[in-house]
């Protein structure tokens, strides 16, 4: 049933948001699967990372951000951060527009992907210690064997362009961080954090290509779109969509950066939020 208020709301923006810039791996999904929606970024430059962040910081970062995405008149909220799904679990039931996180769409692709019900999941250490993507593959099926690795330094490899799968020291890290995983014989893994997924071929090469990778940004869209057809909130356009993004710290950063995720130059799309002026909290 469409929500009650949603008339003519399919024409207002999806909205999106991340610690920092891992949500545009998201962003680009979701822009290949329902490519006449429009779309709000907002990436919390200023304060990222979430990941080593108090639960308490976590929360209040998150509803801060829903705020600022809900004054621009949004349609749908995506949490696309691996932490912010993890820890900020009532978020749902506060906001006033549809909302999914990362956990459960990517945890139900990983169930329906692995044979030998041998699935790891890597992400930041809020994400790994809350156990969100552990505790969700379980009550799809207690049968699994979970295996879970934070891979903190992932992000920073990411957001200084440190990508190539040739660079010595994008291996080591990957080898640091997944020796472990790779020797519990995993056929799944999760990538946890939406940063990841710019590493994946790294990854995948550690892996030696055996293990099935799990992006939290493609499923995520993929289940984004579910949400907005049950609703009646798709955009019946036959126009491309537009993206407009919006951060908490320097727009060049952000515009170098986000080449990288998007495969294309954002140019003038990016604007600078100053948060105390954005946020009431």
């Amino acid at each position: 049933m469409p929500l009650k208020g949603t008339v003519r709301m399919s024409d207002n923006a999806i909205g999106i948001f991340d610690s920092g810039l891992g949500g545009l791996t998201a962003v680009k999904e979701l822009i290949k699967v329902l490519p006449h929606e429009n779309i709000i970024y907002f990436g919390d430059t200023a304060r990222v990372p979430y990941g080593n962040k108090s639960r308490r910081t976590i929360i209040r970062y998150a509803e801060q951000d829903a705020d600022f995405l809900l004054s621009r008149g949004v349609k749908m909220i995506i949490a696309a951060c691996g932490t912010v799904s993890s820890v900020a679990v009532n978020l749902k039931d506060e906001l006033p527009v549809p909302f999914t996180g990362v956990v459960a769409p990517t945890a139900l692709a990983a169930a329906n992907a692995t044979k030998s019900g041998r699935i790891g999941v890597i992400g930041t250490s809020a994400t790994v210690n809350s156990g969100s993507y552990k505790n969700a593959l379980l009550r799809l099926d207690s049968s699994f064997s979970v295996f879970q690795q934070d891979c903190p330094l992932f992000v920073s490899l990411v957001e200084n362009s440190f990508i190539s799968p040739d660079d010595d020291i994008v291996k080591l890290v990957v080898e640091r961080y997944l020796h472990s995983l790779k020797e519990q014989h995993i056929d799944t893994l999760i990538l946890g954090c939406t940063h990841f997924p710019i590493i994946a071929e790294a990854i995948s090469d550690y892996l030696e290509g055996k293990v099935t990778l799990i992006d939290s940004g493609r499923e995520t869209a993929l289940f984004a779109a579910g949400i907005l057809e049950e609703h009646k909130l798709l955009n019946r356009s036959t126009e491309p969509g537009a993206c407009r993004y919006y951060v908490s710290d320097t727009v060049e950063d952000f515009r170098r950066t986000a080449e990288i995720f998007l495969g294309k130059n954002v140019g003038s799309e990016v604007s600078h939020i100053n948060l105390e002026h954005a946020f009431v909290h």
